[in-house]
């Protein structure tokens, strides 16, 4: 998959922007703008046309590639459950992608040289998805779909059951981004869900609602 959407093949500068998206997964931020030129098919002219650095080019492939991130959590008459499975499935399609995985990547070796990138990156993308997550979550605990708790800390809970240990994993094992995988997302929301399952409360035992076997045998 790409995070990126589909253009017109005749549109030049979608076309840079698709193959430096595409250059800088393969080769970080030190990929030369002649390679980028030469995967779009243009002259490098042309890509300066449209960019006059390579830090705007950059620039340009993170902000589409943050919009392209942020997952909707539209309710569609479904369950929590169902909203939360669909919206699991996409996060993790995601950001567990080849291209997702190569947009950390360059962002954590490059924070220094474009700190102010990095941070509307994260602002716009990570923090952004982590508070529409909380508002849906809110809304649950009011209804009485989930146990109260703090809207942001069970957001980042979830969104960190659902990509922080793979994605450490596929970002230094070698291996290759993993297949879609459905049971894999519906476990982790089945335990999510029972961790903050609302709290029922119990009517208080009498003597005529002791247990048969707490009882006293004559």
């Amino acid at each position: 998959m790409t995070l990126l959407l589909e253009t017109d093949p005749n549109d030049c500068r979608a076309r840079l922007i698709h193959a430096a998206a595409e250059v800088f997964v393969e080769e970080g931020y030190r990929a030369s703008v002649e390679r980028v030129a030469a995967r779009a098919g243009v002259a490098r002219q042309t890509l300066y046309n449209h960019f006059p650095c390579k830090a705007d080019l950059f620039g340009e492939v993170v902000r589409q590639s943050t919009a392209a991130l942020l997952i909707t959590l539209d309710a569609n008459q479904q369950t929590l459950r169902e909203r939360l499975l669909r919206f699991g499935a996409m996060y993790r399609n995601k950001v567990l992608s080849a291209e997702g995985l190569g947009v950390f990547r360059i962002l954590a070796a490059e924070t220094v040289r474009f700190p102010e990138l990095a941070a509307s990156f994260y602002r716009t993308g990570p923090a952004q998805t982590a508070a529409r997550l909380a508002v849906v979550l809110q809304e649950a605990m009011a209804k009485g779909e989930m146990r109260p708790a703090s809207p942001s800390f069970a957001a980042n809970m979830l969104l960190s059951m659902l990509v922080g240990a793979d994605r450490s994993h596929y970002l230094f094992s070698g291996d290759p981004p993993p297949e879609s995988d459905p049971e894999h997302v519906a476990r982790i929301i089945d335990c999510y869900l029972r961790a903050f399952a609302p709290v029922v409360a119990q009517a208080p035992q009498t003597s005529s609602s002791t247990p048969a076997s707490r009882r006293s045998i004559p």
